[in-house]
């Protein structure tokens, strides 16, 4: 495994940014510092995850992705979610999600919950003492939320929930999911945000899902699982509202994720480039790896200039950034996979050996370019607002 280079930052002094921003990218890199990261183990995930989250909970750092019990989901700043995904990211992939994962997972919480759900839910899991899921993505139903199938229907004091929800990060290790299934008419209307917990008779683990790069996955299954009426979040059928309001507040740090694997392998290329030796000089010599280090160094600022646009213009502007947070999020993840293939490339055999941090690096790229939203999707979104004439 290399040694870990610094991550520098001369791109913090872009008019984006302000001293609070400067001061928690310093808070970022003394959690990176004091060796939390470091000692990740990725044969436990699901342990790993529950550590890494009681160690960002107790250095304050989840106070930026979820908000207290008497605050204001739309009061988070987008900025500083970016800069933690980004620098944890760089560290390493497992941190980024057990940070990202808080806050989506308690987002709904955040932005609809009573005060009694956001008081016993939103404490513990910004200390880290609880791990939190986002449930909303079915077989037949993933950027096509519309679609879902899952359904509550009302019984009694309560709702029965029925269906399966797949691909769900946390799952099968969280303590509270945000379940979003259907308790009223076809469409997006008919659709409603539950609160369950992993102990609710009818609420089971199908499956867990083994990835390429180790992420706790799993498919849920509730089979007439009983859910009481105050656990509802939100009035019935505000569940798609809900679930966009929370995607909102946190796509745009899935680039910054992208972000933080990209700076990653250009900073190990750039390294290895300056010190391997071949034909009598260096590799950093040779005029292609020059080229191939100019692109992957302008790409990279690239998508860093669209990634932070969408979180600035949604922090200070309060403009809605659907349009730019996909092309930020389109942008920066295929950005990414390019600049760690020709960073691999660059290390030659090692580069594709198990434990290189480049072939890691690899692995964790891929699924970012689907998550929250294939490259493809990405584009539709784009160019929809675009057609319907979007404001600002």
């Amino acid at each position: 495994m290399s040694h870990v280079p610094e991550l520098m930052r001369d791109w913090l002094d872009w008019p984006f940014f302000g001293e609070s921003h400067r001061a928690f990218a310093g808070a970022l890199d003394r959690f990176a510092a004091s060796g939390a990261i470091a000692g990740v183990d990725h044969a436990d995930v699901d342990g790993s995850c529950r550590k890494l989250a009681r160690a960002l909970g107790q250095a304050g750092l989840l106070d930026a992705a979820v908000a207290p019990p008497g605050g204001d989901a739309s009061a988070i700043d987008s900025r500083s979610v970016c800069l933690a995904r980004e620098t944890l990211a760089f560290h390493d992939g497992l941190a980024d999600f057990a940070f990202a994962m808080q806050g989506l997972g308690s987002g709904a919480v955040a932005i609809a919950g009573s005060n009694e759900q956001r008081g016993l839910v939103l404490p513990k899991v910004r200390s880290g003492e609880w791990l939190a899921a986002f449930a909303l993505s079915e077989r037949e139903a993933g950027s096509d939320v519309a679609a879902m199938a899952s359904s509550a229907r009302a019984d009694g004091n309560g709702y029965r929930l029925d269906g399966e929800k797949t691909w769900i990060s946390n799952g099968g290790i969280a303590d509270v999911y945000t379940v979003f299934a259907r308790t009223g008419e076809a469409g997006a209307r008919g659709l409603s945000a539950l609160l369950v917990f992993p102990d609710d008779p009818g609420f089971s683990i199908a499956e867990r899902i083994d990835v390429m790069a180790p992420h706790p996955l799993a498919t849920l299954r509730f089979e007439g699982c009983f859910v009481p009426a105050d656990r509802l979040l939100g009035a019935p059928g505000d569940g798609f509202k809900i679930a966009m309001r929370t995607l909102d507040i946190f796509r745009a740090s899935v680039a910054a994720a992208a972000l933080g694997f990209a700076r990653r392998a250009f900073a190990e290329a750039l390294a290895h480039a300056k010190s391997r030796k071949m034909f009598g000089a260096t590799l950093a010599d040779l005029q292609l790896t020059q080229a191939a280090l100019g692109d992957m160094a302008t790409d990279i600022d690239a998508a860093a200039l669209l990634t932070y646009r969408a979180a600035w213009r949604r922090d200070v502007q309060k403009l809605p950034t659907t349009a730019e947070a996909a092309m930020a999020k389109m942008t920066a993840t295929e950005t990414a996979q390019r600049v760690i293939d020709r960073a691999l490339q660059m290390f030659g055999g090692r580069g594709v050996k198990r434990g290189e941090i480049v072939e890691s690096l690899y692995r964790e790229i891929r699924a970012l370019r689907i998550y929250e939203g294939a490259t493809e999707v990405q584009k539709l979104i784009v160019a929809r607002e675009l057609l319907k004439g979007r404001p600002g």
